[in-house]
Protein backbone atom coordinates (compact mmCIF):
# COMPACT_ATOMS: atom_id res chain seq x y z
CA UNK A 1 0.00 0.00 0.00
CA UNK A 2 2.86 2.39 0.83
CA UNK A 3 4.38 1.65 -2.57
CA UNK A 4 1.12 2.57 -4.27
CA UNK A 5 0.71 5.74 -2.20
CA UNK A 6 4.28 6.90 -2.86
CA UNK A 7 3.93 6.12 -6.55
CA UNK A 8 0.80 8.25 -6.84
CA UNK A 9 2.32 11.12 -4.92
CA UNK A 10 5.51 11.17 -6.98
CA UNK A 11 4.06 10.71 -10.44
CA UNK A 12 0.42 11.84 -10.43
CA UNK A 13 0.19 9.40 -13.35
CA UNK A 14 0.62 11.42 -16.50
CA UNK A 15 -1.88 10.58 -19.25
CA UNK A 16 -5.38 9.23 -19.45
CA UNK A 17 -5.04 6.65 -16.70
CA UNK A 18 -6.34 4.03 -19.09
CA UNK A 19 -4.69 2.30 -21.98
CA UNK A 20 -5.87 5.03 -24.29
CA UNK A 21 -6.22 8.78 -24.40
CA UNK A 22 -10.00 9.24 -24.80
CA UNK A 23 -11.35 11.45 -27.54
CA UNK A 24 -12.23 15.05 -26.87
CA UNK A 25 -15.92 15.36 -27.64
CA UNK A 26 -16.95 18.87 -26.69
CA UNK A 27 -13.86 20.92 -27.43
CA UNK A 28 -13.05 22.13 -23.93
CA UNK A 29 -10.97 20.85 -21.05
CA UNK A 30 -10.93 21.34 -17.31
CA UNK A 31 -7.16 20.70 -17.19
CA UNK A 32 -7.35 20.21 -13.44
CA UNK A 33 -4.12 19.67 -11.55
CA UNK A 34 -6.23 18.69 -8.56
CA UNK A 35 -9.70 17.31 -9.04
CA UNK A 36 -12.34 18.04 -6.41
CA UNK A 37 -14.33 14.83 -5.93
CA UNK A 38 -17.47 14.02 -3.94
CA UNK A 39 -18.87 10.61 -3.12
CA UNK A 40 -22.57 9.81 -2.99
CA UNK A 41 -22.83 6.56 -1.07
CA UNK A 42 -20.07 5.51 1.33
CA UNK A 43 -21.09 1.95 2.02
CA UNK A 44 -18.63 -0.89 1.45
CA UNK A 45 -18.07 0.01 -2.20
CA UNK A 46 -18.01 3.75 -1.60
CA UNK A 47 -15.42 3.56 1.19
CA UNK A 48 -13.23 1.41 -1.04
CA UNK A 49 -13.29 4.19 -3.64
CA UNK A 50 -12.71 6.76 -0.88
CA UNK A 51 -9.61 4.92 0.31
CA UNK A 52 -8.12 4.93 -3.19
CA UNK A 53 -8.94 8.60 -3.69
CA UNK A 54 -7.35 9.62 -0.40
CA UNK A 55 -4.01 8.22 -1.54
CA UNK A 56 -3.82 10.49 -4.57
CA UNK A 57 -2.16 13.91 -4.52
CA UNK A 58 -4.13 15.01 -7.58
CA UNK A 59 -7.50 14.61 -5.79
CA UNK A 60 -9.22 16.56 -3.03
CA UNK A 61 -12.29 14.89 -1.52
CA UNK A 62 -14.63 17.77 -0.74
CA UNK A 63 -17.93 16.12 0.22
CA UNK A 64 -19.58 12.82 1.10
CA UNK A 65 -23.21 11.78 1.28
CA UNK A 66 -24.99 8.82 2.86
CA UNK A 67 -28.28 8.47 4.73
CA UNK A 68 -26.70 5.95 7.13
CA UNK A 69 -24.93 7.89 9.92
CA UNK A 70 -22.80 4.85 10.75
CA UNK A 71 -21.34 4.85 7.24
CA UNK A 72 -20.68 8.60 7.47
CA UNK A 73 -18.79 8.01 10.71
CA UNK A 74 -16.67 5.27 9.12
CA UNK A 75 -15.90 7.51 6.13
CA UNK A 76 -14.94 10.45 8.35
CA UNK A 77 -12.60 8.24 10.36
CA UNK A 78 -11.02 7.08 7.12
CA UNK A 79 -10.55 10.70 6.00
CA UNK A 80 -9.01 11.65 9.34
CA UNK A 81 -6.67 8.65 9.21
CA UNK A 82 -5.21 9.95 5.94
CA UNK A 83 -4.71 13.44 7.44
CA UNK A 84 -7.12 14.80 4.84
CA UNK A 85 -9.02 18.03 5.59
CA UNK A 86 -12.59 17.67 6.85
CA UNK A 87 -15.25 17.36 4.18
CA UNK A 88 -18.81 18.59 3.91
CA UNK A 89 -21.34 15.96 4.91
CA UNK A 90 -24.80 15.34 3.47
CA UNK A 91 -27.43 12.72 4.22
CA UNK A 92 -30.29 14.30 6.16
CA UNK A 93 -32.77 12.64 3.80
CA UNK A 94 -32.94 10.73 0.50
CA UNK A 95 -32.64 13.91 -1.58
CA UNK A 96 -29.87 15.67 0.34
CA UNK A 97 -27.43 14.55 -2.36
CA UNK A 98 -28.89 17.32 -4.53
CA UNK A 99 -27.47 19.89 -2.12
CA UNK A 100 -24.08 18.25 -2.54
CA UNK A 101 -24.42 18.65 -6.31
CA UNK A 102 -24.96 22.40 -5.84
CA UNK A 103 -21.45 22.79 -4.42
CA UNK A 104 -19.03 24.74 -6.59
CA UNK A 105 -16.16 22.89 -4.94
CA UNK A 106 -17.20 19.63 -6.62
CA UNK A 107 -15.83 18.84 -10.09
CA UNK A 108 -16.63 15.13 -10.20
CA UNK A 109 -18.95 12.74 -8.42
CA UNK A 110 -18.72 9.01 -7.73
CA UNK A 111 -22.07 7.28 -7.14
CA UNK A 112 -22.00 4.04 -5.15
CA UNK A 113 -25.55 3.66 -3.85
CA UNK A 114 -28.23 0.95 -4.17
CA UNK A 115 -29.18 0.24 -7.79
CA UNK A 116 -32.51 2.08 -7.85
CA UNK A 117 -30.71 5.37 -7.17
CA UNK A 118 -27.98 5.04 -9.79
CA UNK A 119 -29.70 6.60 -12.78
CA UNK A 120 -31.57 9.38 -11.02
CA UNK A 121 -28.41 10.47 -9.20
CA UNK A 122 -26.28 10.21 -12.34
CA UNK A 123 -28.80 12.28 -14.31
CA UNK A 124 -28.90 14.95 -11.59
CA UNK A 125 -25.10 14.99 -11.41
CA UNK A 126 -24.73 15.47 -15.17
CA UNK A 127 -27.36 18.23 -15.12
CA UNK A 128 -25.34 19.92 -12.38
CA UNK A 129 -22.31 19.87 -14.69
CA UNK A 130 -20.35 17.28 -12.73
CA UNK A 131 -18.14 14.66 -14.32
CA UNK A 132 -20.03 11.55 -13.22
CA UNK A 133 -18.91 8.05 -12.30
CA UNK A 134 -21.62 5.51 -11.53
CA UNK A 135 -21.26 2.02 -10.12
CA UNK A 136 -22.72 -1.02 -11.83
CA UNK A 137 -25.28 -1.62 -13.08
CA UNK A 138 -25.96 1.89 -14.27
CA UNK A 139 -29.68 1.48 -15.01
CA UNK A 140 -32.61 -0.81 -14.20
CA UNK A 141 -35.12 -0.02 -16.95
CA UNK A 142 -35.00 0.90 -20.62
CA UNK A 143 -36.28 4.36 -19.77
CA UNK A 144 -33.34 4.83 -17.40
CA UNK A 145 -30.89 3.69 -20.09
CA UNK A 146 -32.19 6.40 -22.40
CA UNK A 147 -32.14 8.92 -19.54
CA UNK A 148 -28.37 8.42 -19.22
CA UNK A 149 -27.74 8.87 -22.94
CA UNK A 150 -30.15 11.79 -23.40
CA UNK A 151 -28.80 13.69 -20.39
CA UNK A 152 -25.21 13.22 -21.54
CA UNK A 153 -26.07 14.54 -25.00
CA UNK A 154 -28.17 17.42 -23.71
CA UNK A 155 -25.71 18.65 -21.08
CA UNK A 156 -22.32 17.69 -22.54
CA UNK A 157 -21.43 16.24 -19.12
CA UNK A 158 -19.57 12.96 -19.26
CA UNK A 159 -20.61 9.71 -17.59
CA UNK A 160 -18.33 6.76 -16.87
CA UNK A 161 -19.66 3.38 -15.81
CA UNK A 162 -17.18 2.14 -13.20
CA UNK A 163 -16.85 -1.44 -14.42
CA UNK A 164 -13.70 -2.63 -12.70
CA UNK A 165 -13.57 -6.10 -14.31
CA UNK A 166 -12.55 -4.43 -17.57
CA UNK A 167 -9.21 -3.81 -15.84
CA UNK A 168 -8.68 -7.31 -14.45
CA UNK A 169 -5.20 -8.52 -15.31
CA UNK A 170 -6.18 -11.66 -17.20
CA UNK A 171 -9.01 -9.83 -18.98
CA UNK A 172 -6.65 -7.12 -20.25
CA UNK A 173 -4.10 -9.75 -21.31
CA UNK A 174 -6.77 -11.56 -23.33
CA UNK A 175 -7.90 -8.23 -24.81
CA UNK A 176 -4.29 -7.71 -25.85
CA UNK A 177 -4.38 -11.11 -27.57
CA UNK A 178 -7.69 -10.29 -29.27
CA UNK A 179 -6.33 -7.03 -30.67
CA UNK A 180 -3.16 -8.77 -31.87
CA UNK A 181 -5.29 -11.34 -33.71
CA UNK A 182 -3.97 -14.29 -31.69
CA UNK A 183 -7.46 -15.83 -31.66
CA UNK A 184 -8.17 -14.88 -35.27
CA UNK A 185 -11.51 -13.32 -36.17
CA UNK A 186 -13.82 -13.29 -33.14
CA UNK A 187 -16.87 -15.56 -33.30
CA UNK A 188 -18.27 -16.42 -29.87
CA UNK A 189 -18.10 -15.29 -26.22
CA UNK A 190 -19.39 -16.47 -22.87
CA UNK A 191 -19.49 -14.54 -19.62
CA UNK A 192 -21.70 -13.79 -16.65
CA UNK A 193 -21.97 -13.28 -12.94
CA UNK A 194 -21.78 -16.62 -11.13
CA UNK A 195 -21.38 -15.95 -7.42
CA UNK A 196 -23.06 -17.57 -4.41
CA UNK A 197 -24.58 -14.49 -2.74
CA UNK A 198 -27.05 -16.18 -0.42
CA UNK A 199 -25.15 -15.14 2.72
CA UNK A 200 -25.01 -11.55 1.39
CA UNK A 201 -28.66 -11.33 0.35
CA UNK A 202 -29.92 -12.98 3.55
CA UNK A 203 -28.00 -11.29 6.34
CA UNK A 204 -29.21 -9.85 9.65
CA UNK A 205 -25.77 -8.82 10.85
CA UNK A 206 -26.14 -10.95 13.98
CA UNK A 207 -26.10 -14.56 12.87
CA UNK A 208 -22.89 -16.46 12.27
CA UNK A 209 -21.37 -16.17 8.79
CA UNK A 210 -23.65 -17.73 6.25
CA UNK A 211 -26.55 -18.39 8.62
CA UNK A 212 -28.68 -15.25 8.46
CA UNK A 213 -32.05 -15.38 6.68
CA UNK A 214 -33.28 -11.78 6.94
CA UNK A 215 -33.57 -9.10 4.28
CA UNK A 216 -35.35 -5.79 3.71
CA UNK A 217 -36.02 -3.83 6.90
CA UNK A 218 -34.34 -6.52 9.01
CA UNK A 219 -31.37 -6.98 6.67
CA UNK A 220 -28.03 -5.19 6.65
CA UNK A 221 -25.83 -3.94 3.82
CA UNK A 222 -26.96 -5.39 0.47
CA UNK A 223 -29.58 -7.57 2.18
CA UNK A 224 -31.45 -4.35 2.94
CA UNK A 225 -32.08 -3.62 -0.76
CA UNK A 226 -30.58 -6.11 -3.22
CA UNK A 227 -32.69 -9.12 -2.22
CA UNK A 228 -35.93 -7.34 -3.09
CA UNK A 229 -34.90 -7.46 -6.75
CA UNK A 230 -34.89 -11.26 -6.52
CA UNK A 231 -38.37 -11.18 -5.01
CA UNK A 232 -39.89 -8.96 -7.69
CA UNK A 233 -37.88 -9.41 -10.92
CA UNK A 234 -37.11 -12.38 -13.13
CA UNK A 235 -34.19 -10.91 -15.03
CA UNK A 236 -30.41 -10.73 -15.27
CA UNK A 237 -30.09 -7.80 -12.90
CA UNK A 238 -26.28 -7.69 -12.82
CA UNK A 239 -24.83 -8.22 -16.31
CA UNK A 240 -21.97 -5.76 -16.67
CA UNK A 241 -19.11 -7.62 -14.91
CA UNK A 242 -19.24 -10.17 -17.72
CA UNK A 243 -20.54 -8.16 -20.65
CA UNK A 244 -18.31 -5.10 -20.11
CA UNK A 245 -15.01 -6.82 -20.98
CA UNK A 246 -16.59 -8.78 -23.83
CA UNK A 247 -18.17 -5.64 -25.30
CA UNK A 248 -14.72 -4.02 -25.49
CA UNK A 249 -13.24 -7.12 -27.14
CA UNK A 250 -15.82 -7.00 -29.93
CA UNK A 251 -15.97 -3.18 -30.23
CA UNK A 252 -19.59 -2.70 -29.14
CA UNK A 253 -20.78 0.87 -29.87
CA UNK A 254 -17.59 1.44 -31.88
CA UNK A 255 -17.95 -0.42 -35.17
CA UNK A 256 -20.26 -3.07 -33.75
CA UNK A 257 -23.37 -3.15 -31.59
CA UNK A 258 -25.65 -5.45 -29.61
CA UNK A 259 -28.62 -6.32 -31.84
CA UNK A 260 -30.93 -8.83 -30.15
CA UNK A 261 -31.31 -10.98 -27.04
CA UNK A 262 -33.17 -14.08 -25.91
CA UNK A 263 -33.35 -15.13 -22.26
CA UNK A 264 -34.58 -18.08 -20.24
CA UNK A 265 -34.81 -18.66 -16.49
CA UNK A 266 -34.83 -21.83 -14.43
CA UNK A 267 -37.21 -22.38 -11.55
CA UNK A 268 -36.46 -20.62 -8.26
CA UNK A 269 -35.39 -22.88 -5.38
CA UNK A 270 -32.05 -21.68 -3.99
CA UNK A 271 -33.13 -18.79 -1.75
CA UNK A 272 -36.13 -20.67 -0.33
CA UNK A 273 -34.04 -23.74 0.47
CA UNK A 274 -31.39 -21.60 2.14
CA UNK A 275 -33.98 -19.95 4.39
CA UNK A 276 -35.51 -23.30 5.37
CA UNK A 277 -32.12 -24.86 6.08
CA UNK A 278 -30.91 -21.96 8.26
CA UNK A 279 -34.11 -20.47 9.67
CA UNK A 280 -36.55 -23.36 9.61
CA UNK A 281 -39.63 -24.02 7.50
CA UNK A 282 -41.76 -21.89 9.86
CA UNK A 283 -39.64 -18.76 9.43
CA UNK A 284 -41.76 -15.97 7.85
CA UNK A 285 -39.30 -15.60 4.97
CA UNK A 286 -39.83 -19.27 4.07
CA UNK A 287 -43.18 -18.13 2.67
CA UNK A 288 -41.62 -15.52 0.38
CA UNK A 289 -41.98 -16.28 -3.32
CA UNK A 290 -38.73 -15.38 -5.09
CA UNK A 291 -39.61 -14.52 -8.67
CA UNK A 292 -36.06 -14.57 -10.04
CA UNK A 293 -34.95 -17.89 -11.51
CA UNK A 294 -31.83 -19.40 -9.96
CA UNK A 295 -29.98 -19.48 -13.29
CA UNK A 296 -30.76 -17.01 -16.07
CA UNK A 297 -29.21 -17.55 -19.47
CA UNK A 298 -29.22 -14.90 -22.19
CA UNK A 299 -27.91 -15.17 -25.75
CA UNK A 300 -26.99 -11.95 -27.52
CA UNK A 301 -26.33 -11.41 -31.23
CA UNK A 302 -24.11 -8.58 -32.49
CA UNK A 303 -24.23 -6.65 -35.74
CA UNK A 304 -20.91 -8.22 -36.80
CA UNK A 305 -22.16 -11.76 -36.32
CA UNK A 306 -20.74 -12.79 -32.93
CA UNK A 307 -22.84 -14.43 -30.22
CA UNK A 308 -22.47 -13.80 -26.48
CA UNK A 309 -23.92 -16.12 -23.82
CA UNK A 310 -24.45 -14.35 -20.49
CA UNK A 311 -25.28 -16.22 -17.26
CA UNK A 312 -26.66 -14.86 -13.99
CA UNK A 313 -26.31 -17.38 -11.12
CA UNK A 314 -26.30 -16.06 -7.53
CA UNK A 315 -28.87 -18.17 -5.63
CA UNK A 316 -27.17 -21.57 -5.62
CA UNK A 317 -24.03 -23.01 -4.01
CA UNK A 318 -21.06 -22.66 -6.35
CA UNK A 319 -17.50 -21.29 -6.56
CA UNK A 320 -17.12 -17.76 -7.90
CA UNK A 321 -16.64 -17.38 -11.65
CA UNK A 322 -17.43 -14.87 -14.38
CA UNK A 323 -17.34 -17.77 -16.82
CA UNK A 324 -15.30 -16.09 -19.54
CA UNK A 325 -14.84 -17.78 -22.89
CA UNK A 326 -13.31 -15.90 -25.83
CA UNK A 327 -13.35 -17.81 -29.12
CA UNK A 328 -12.16 -17.01 -32.61
CA UNK A 329 -11.20 -18.72 -35.85
CA UNK A 330 -7.70 -19.60 -34.55
CA UNK A 331 -8.38 -20.60 -30.96
CA UNK A 332 -10.00 -19.80 -27.64
CA UNK A 333 -9.47 -18.97 -23.96
CA UNK A 334 -11.59 -20.24 -21.10
CA UNK A 335 -11.19 -18.83 -17.61
CA UNK A 336 -12.79 -21.84 -15.92
CA UNK A 337 -9.89 -24.26 -15.94
CA UNK A 338 -7.51 -21.45 -16.90
CA UNK A 339 -6.99 -23.06 -20.26
CA UNK A 340 -6.23 -21.92 -23.77
CA UNK A 341 -5.91 -23.45 -27.22
CA UNK A 342 -4.29 -21.76 -30.22
CA UNK A 343 -4.28 -23.76 -33.44
CA UNK A 344 -0.79 -24.63 -34.63
CA UNK A 345 0.81 -23.31 -31.45
CA UNK A 346 -0.55 -25.66 -28.78
CA UNK A 347 2.06 -27.88 -27.10
CA UNK A 348 -0.08 -30.89 -28.03
CA UNK A 349 -2.46 -30.77 -31.02
CA UNK A 350 -6.13 -30.66 -30.03
CA UNK A 351 -5.24 -30.42 -26.33
CA UNK A 352 -5.54 -27.55 -23.89
CA UNK A 353 -2.54 -25.52 -22.74
CA UNK A 354 -2.37 -23.90 -19.32
CA UNK A 355 -3.14 -20.24 -19.96
CA UNK A 356 -0.49 -18.95 -17.52
CA UNK A 357 2.35 -18.68 -20.05
CA UNK A 358 0.13 -17.06 -22.66
CA UNK A 359 -1.26 -14.49 -20.23
CA UNK A 360 2.24 -13.63 -19.03
CA UNK A 361 3.44 -13.26 -22.63
CA UNK A 362 0.57 -10.90 -23.49
CA UNK A 363 0.37 -9.15 -20.13
CA UNK A 364 -1.14 -5.73 -20.71
CA UNK A 365 1.24 -2.73 -20.70
CA UNK A 366 -0.74 -1.12 -17.87
CA UNK A 367 -0.24 -4.10 -15.59
CA UNK A 368 3.39 -4.54 -16.58
CA UNK A 369 4.16 -0.96 -15.69
CA UNK A 370 1.91 -0.27 -12.70
CA UNK A 371 0.78 -3.65 -11.38
CA UNK A 372 2.84 -3.48 -8.19
CA UNK A 373 1.33 -0.10 -7.34
CA UNK A 374 -2.23 -1.44 -7.73
CA UNK A 375 -1.81 -4.02 -5.00
CA UNK A 376 -4.13 -3.39 -2.08
CA UNK A 377 -6.47 -1.16 -4.10
CA UNK A 378 -9.28 -3.72 -4.02
CA UNK A 379 -10.46 -6.61 -6.18
CA UNK A 380 -6.94 -7.71 -6.99
CA UNK A 381 -5.85 -4.27 -8.17
CA UNK A 382 -8.66 -3.63 -10.65
CA UNK A 383 -10.04 -0.80 -8.53
CA UNK A 384 -6.79 1.15 -8.84
CA UNK A 385 -7.05 1.23 -12.62
CA UNK A 386 -10.77 1.99 -12.91
CA UNK A 387 -10.55 4.91 -10.47
CA UNK A 388 -7.36 6.15 -12.10
CA UNK A 389 -9.11 6.09 -15.46
CA UNK A 390 -12.02 8.07 -14.05
CA UNK A 391 -9.83 10.68 -12.37
CA UNK A 392 -7.53 11.26 -15.33
CA UNK A 393 -10.44 11.51 -17.77
CA UNK A 394 -12.29 13.89 -15.44
CA UNK A 395 -9.24 16.13 -14.99
CA UNK A 396 -9.18 16.75 -18.75
CA UNK A 397 -12.99 16.57 -19.15
CA UNK A 398 -12.61 14.08 -21.98
CA UNK A 399 -14.76 11.11 -22.89
CA UNK A 400 -14.06 8.12 -20.64
CA UNK A 401 -13.27 4.66 -22.04
CA UNK A 402 -16.65 3.33 -20.85
CA UNK A 403 -19.16 6.06 -21.52
CA UNK A 404 -22.90 6.79 -21.35
CA UNK A 405 -23.57 4.71 -24.47
CA UNK A 406 -21.78 1.73 -22.95
CA UNK A 407 -23.58 2.18 -19.64
CA UNK A 408 -26.90 2.13 -21.48
CA UNK A 409 -26.16 -0.80 -23.81
CA UNK A 410 -24.71 -3.05 -21.11
CA UNK A 411 -27.41 -2.21 -18.56
CA UNK A 412 -30.19 -2.73 -21.14
CA UNK A 413 -29.65 -6.48 -20.75
CA UNK A 414 -31.68 -6.30 -17.52
CA UNK A 415 -35.00 -5.01 -18.91
CA UNK A 416 -34.59 -6.95 -22.18
CA UNK A 417 -33.97 -10.24 -20.37
CA UNK A 418 -37.01 -9.58 -18.21
CA UNK A 419 -39.20 -9.07 -21.29
CA UNK A 420 -37.81 -12.12 -23.06
CA UNK A 421 -38.39 -14.39 -20.04
CA UNK A 422 -41.94 -13.07 -19.64
CA UNK A 423 -42.59 -13.94 -23.28
CA UNK A 424 -41.18 -17.49 -23.30
CA UNK A 425 -37.78 -16.55 -24.68
CA UNK A 426 -39.05 -14.25 -27.40
CA UNK A 427 -36.19 -12.27 -29.04
CA UNK A 428 -35.87 -8.66 -27.93
CA UNK A 429 -34.19 -5.95 -29.99
CA UNK A 430 -31.54 -3.69 -28.46
CA UNK A 431 -32.10 0.02 -29.08
CA UNK A 432 -29.25 1.76 -30.88
CA UNK A 433 -28.26 4.18 -28.15
CA UNK A 434 -25.67 5.80 -30.43
CA UNK A 435 -28.39 6.70 -32.97
CA UNK A 436 -26.37 5.17 -35.80
CA UNK A 437 -23.02 6.60 -34.77
CA UNK A 438 -21.66 3.15 -33.82
CA UNK A 439 -20.85 2.77 -37.52
CA UNK A 440 -18.30 5.59 -37.48
CA UNK A 441 -17.20 5.69 -33.82
CA UNK A 442 -13.61 4.50 -33.52
CA UNK A 443 -12.62 1.86 -30.93
CA UNK A 444 -10.48 3.05 -28.07
CA UNK A 445 -6.91 1.84 -28.27
CA UNK A 446 -6.86 -0.10 -25.02
CA UNK A 447 -3.49 -1.61 -25.90
CA UNK A 448 -1.20 1.34 -26.59
CA UNK A 449 0.65 2.45 -23.48
CA UNK A 450 0.27 6.24 -23.40
CA UNK A 451 2.31 6.94 -20.24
Amino acid sequence: MNSRRNFIKKTAIVGAGISVLPNMTYGFSLKKDKLKVALIGVGLRGTNHLNNLLQREDVIVTAICDIDPNRIKIAEEQIKKHNHPKVKVFGKNDNDYKNLLDLKEVDAVIIATPWLWHTRMAVDAMKAGKYTGVEVSAANTMEECWDLVNTHEQTGSHLMILENVNYRRDVLAVLNMVKQNVFGEMVHFRCGYQHDLRFVMLNDGKSAYGKGVEFGDKGISEAAWRTQHSVLRNADVYPTHGVGPIAVMCDVNRGNRLVSLTSHATKSRGMHNYIVENGGENHPNAKVNFKMGDVITSTIETANGETIIVTHDVHLPRPYSLGFRVQGTKGLWEKDGDRIYIEGQAKTPHAWDDSKEWLEKYDHPLWKKYGEHALGAGHGGMDFFVINSFIESAKENIAPPMDAYDAAAWSAITPLSELSIENNGEPQDFPDFTRGNWIKRKPYNWIKDTY
